[in-house]
Parts: C-alpha cells; structure tokens; sequence
C-alpha cells in the first residue's frame, strides 16, 4: 500500500497542470472526501491565521480532535505543511 501512495504523489508530482491534477483526484476520491481535504486545507490556514480551536470547530462545524491533528502539524520544528501554509497566507494577503 506504501508503495501505491510513493507512487500516486510521483503521478502527481510531474503532473504540471492543475486541471489534471483535479481530474485525477476527482476520480479517485468520493466527493465527501474531496470536501473534507478542503475542510482541513481551510482548518490549517484558520489555524496560521491565529484562529482558536474552538472558534474554528463551531464555524466549520468538525470536532476538535480533526483540529488538533493540523495543529500539532503547524507545531512540528521544520514544518513543511507551516512553511507552504506561511507562503499562500502571504500571498492572499498580498492580493
């Protein structure tokens, strides 16, 4: 199964086009699942924004433990997840 996954991200990695990428991710995944990785792109991105937990799961409507899982990526030393949230933050800002 880990072998699959190195794969997929390989597939998805010299794919440059974000249609493609879009189609295969909508053809693989349900769209329960596609709505639930945006829920945790936004989780994170509220969470960099300072956002409380709290806050966060009554507005999203998703439990604190979905919450604390971002969070405690976003804590991690040498985060890649912190510094890509860090940069699109900066670039929504700067828009």
């Amino acid at each position: 199964m880990e072998n699959n996954f190195k794969e997929f991200i390989a597939v998805l990695a010299r794919t440059s086009e974000n249609k493609e990428i879009e189609e295969l991710l909508k053809s693989l995944l349900t769209p329960a699942e596609i709505r639930d990785i945006g829920a945790r792109w936004q989780i994170v991105k509220m969470l960099e924004q300072g956002i409380s937990q709290r806050k966060i799961a009554r507005e999203l409507h998703v439990s604190l433990c979905k919450i604390t899982r971002g969070s405690k990526e976003l804590k991690k030393k040498n985060s890649l997840l912190k510094t890509v949230i860090q940069e699109i933050t900066a670039q929504e800002d700067n828009a």
